[in-house]
């Protein structure tokens, strides 16, 4: 119970940076804002567009169209590695939050029997869920936080964000490249590969702890 409690009130958390500032950055964070706003950063646009994704973690960064107007700037190739860096780092600094706090105090919010049931979890299935999350809004902080918490292995908890991180980088890095706004197939794919590239990785026992 004291888990499900923990989820809400981080989403929550979460949804009131979105309720405060929301509207103001959704007006700015277009793809044609957004271009123009990494082209002033001129040959450190690059690290803008990582800057930006990374604070997706506190602030309504609005994360696809930043992909988007990388891979305008910079290509299908090199501006999907810099989005995929930038979501690497997101999912990073957000399993360092949840790490910063002790076992014995992530026992004391959530209760033994929370803290352990979610651990199980996180270690067996959690994977999955964090590779699945990139394509969702407001969860990916949410589960990269919870996983830190939660004590999931490290290296799994790498690896599966990398599945989740690559294709979102790379898919809408090529719809921004094309100057398209993301269509439904993008959000498909951005579900479909990230289940693909854990299940081979699962059969090739990578995801060992």
């Amino acid at each position: 119970m004291r888990l499900v409690l923990w989820f809400v009130v981080l989403t929550g958390l979460v949804l009131v940076t979105w309720l405060i500032w929301g509207d103001d950055w959704d007006s700015q964070f277009t793809l044609a804002g957004s271009v123009q706003w990494l082209e002033r950063a001129g040959p450190w646009a690059w690290a803008a567009g990582i800057f930006l994704l990374i604070v997706d973690l506190a602030l309504p960064v609005p994360s696809t169209i930043v992909i988007s107007a990388l891979g305008y700037c910079y290509g299908v190739f090199l501006g999907g590695c810099i989005a995929s860096v930038g979501l690497m780092a997101s999912g990073l600094l957000g399993y360092g939050v949840g790490l910063c706090f002790g076992e014995n105090v992530a026992r004391k919010w959530l209760g033994d029997r929370d803290f352990e049931n979610g651990r199980h979890i996180f270690t067996s299935r959690g994977a999955w869920i964090v590779a699945l999350s990139k394509a969702l809004p407001i969860l990916p902080e949410v589960i990269a936080c919870t996983a830190g918490l939660l004590r999931m292995p490290f290296r799994r908890f790498v690896l599966s964000l990398g599945c989740g991180s690559l294709p979102m980088g790379f898919l809408f890095a090529a719809i921004g490249r094309i100057g398209r706004d993301a269509p439904g197939w993008a959000f498909g794919l951005s579900l479909l590969i990230p289940a693909l590239l854990w299940w081979l990785a699962s059969r090739f026992r990578l995801f060992r702890s």
